[in-house]
């Protein structure tokens, strides 16, 4: 999972689980998308985690 390979099934359950929870939908809603929708909507929810990684990392500096 963390820049290692892993089989291509287990990697699509890892994308509609973390899309699933992003969007607080369930995972049939997820298998559902059209793959476009599906893989764009995936990649902003990776922008969007990196940003809120990047505001914490930004207040824990302040803090020390």
């Amino acid at each position: 999972m963390r820049g290692g390979e892993c089989h291509p099934l287990t990697a699509s359950r890892i994308a509609v689980y973390s899309l699933s929870k992003a969007l607080a939908i369930s995972p049939l809603e997820v298998y559902n998308l059209p793959v476009d929708l599906f893989s764009d909507m995936l990649q902003i929810h990776g922008e969007v985690e990196k940003l809120k990684m990047d505001e914490m990392d930004k207040e824990m500096r302040k803090v020390r």
